[in-house]
């Protein structure tokens, strides 16, 4: 199909442009996507902000031309470009952009409206699925607060959540949130994999969508784990406390402070700068940094010292180690700005 459309946009660029419609949102639909990643889908092919609005079903979803979701907007305006999910229904998909629909914005409106009504027939309990894992856009539906409750309450059945007293909302890097059954209060072990993850509070069924809100703040804390970008890679919201502060406190246009911009000043003076401040911050010892880090102790002690003249600070004394600790938390935040 790919190539397909290279060679159609060779001879026709709008026929292969529609083409390419076409089987993106044909990957959404067979990889059972959600009605966000749907309505992101229409507004970044079309340029402009798109709207999905099903009032009977209360569903409402806004995604700006930047791909981020913005509920709000203000009301429908009638001019715009739009597609019924079925002729004569009140359910459609909208573009926020005036006049007749033409060439792609035709076929984005088609495509996701065809799309988002398969959508909300299998998540609002017309067909059976087979589990959590093969029906993200149900997890999508019970992950939603905004969701009417009979609608969460069949979510939940259909992820087999029906018994569940307790479960959570595990945020994997590059995934979407999943959610898992608790057998016990303090079960730790997320099925993320190996993979980077947040891990939310276990929470009765219903409260699931904060256990998600705190997954995804949790995994703006985990890191690769390398030695470039060193840190734990799995991070349970539980066990953040106070620090959720600071992620309410960094965003995409904060500045860095003063020791963030100074520890990216170390990090690039030397390659084992970052891994070394990371186990220094965070170790029980002195020493256990240096065996964390295979190192002898005085070779330590050597490293400490190059990077204490480029921080600007000492880092083997209580307030400096805290004052490391906050700038590693922080530039760790700046960095995972896009999970």
């Amino acid at each position: 199909m790919k190539e397909l459309a290279g060679r159609l946009a060779a001879l026709d660029p709008d026929a292969g442009a529609a083409l390419q419609v076409i089987a993106y949102f044909d990957r959404l639909v067979e990889g059972r996507a959600g009605l966000e990643s749907l309505v992101r889908g229409a507004a970044v092919l079309s340029g402009c902000a798109a709207r999905l609005v099903d009032e009977a079903r209360g569903v409402r979803i806004r995604v700006g031309a930047d791909g981020v979701r913005q509920d709000g907007g203000g009301p429908v305006d009638p001019g715009w470009m739009s597609a019924a999910l079925v002729p004569g229904g009140g359910a459609a998909v909208w573009l926020e952009r005036t006049g007749p629909p033409g060439g792609v914005h035709a076929m984005v409106l088609e495509r996701a409206a065809a799309a988002a009504r398969d959508v909300l027939d299998r998540t609002r309990g017309r067909a059976p699925v087979e589990g959590p894992a093969a029906d993200p856009a149900s997890v999508e539906v019970l992950l939603d607060a905004s969701a009417p409750e009979h609608a969460r309450r069949q979510a939940a059945v259909r992820l087999g959540l029906r018994d569940a007293a307790l479960a959570r909302a595990v945020a994997p890097a590059g995934g979407p949130v999943v959610v898992e059954t608790m057998p016990s209060p303090g079960a730790r072990t997320p099925s993320a994999g190996a993979r980077r993850a947040g891990i939310g509070p276990a929470v009765p069924v219903p409260d699931l969508p904060a256990s998600a809100a705190a997954a995804r703040t949790a995994l703006r804390f985990t890191a690769e784990g390398s030695e470039q970008d060193p840190g734990p890679r799995i991070v349970y919201a539980d066990d953040l406390g106070g620090l959720v502060l600071l992620a309410d406190a960094v965003g995409p246009g904060t500045e860095p402070v003063p020791d963030v911009r100074a520890l990216d000043r170390a990090i690039a003076a030397a390659p084992w700068a970052a891994v070394t401040l990371q186990k220094v911050a965070f170790a029980t010892s002195l020493r256990a940094a240096a065996a964390e880090l295979t190192l002898h102790h005085s070779t330590l002690q050597d490293r400490l010292a190059q990077a204490e003249h480029w921080l600007g600070w000492p880092v083997q004394e209580p307030h400096g180690r805290l004052r490391l600790q906050l700038a590693l938390t922080v530039w760790r935040l700046h960095r995972n700005q896009h999970l």
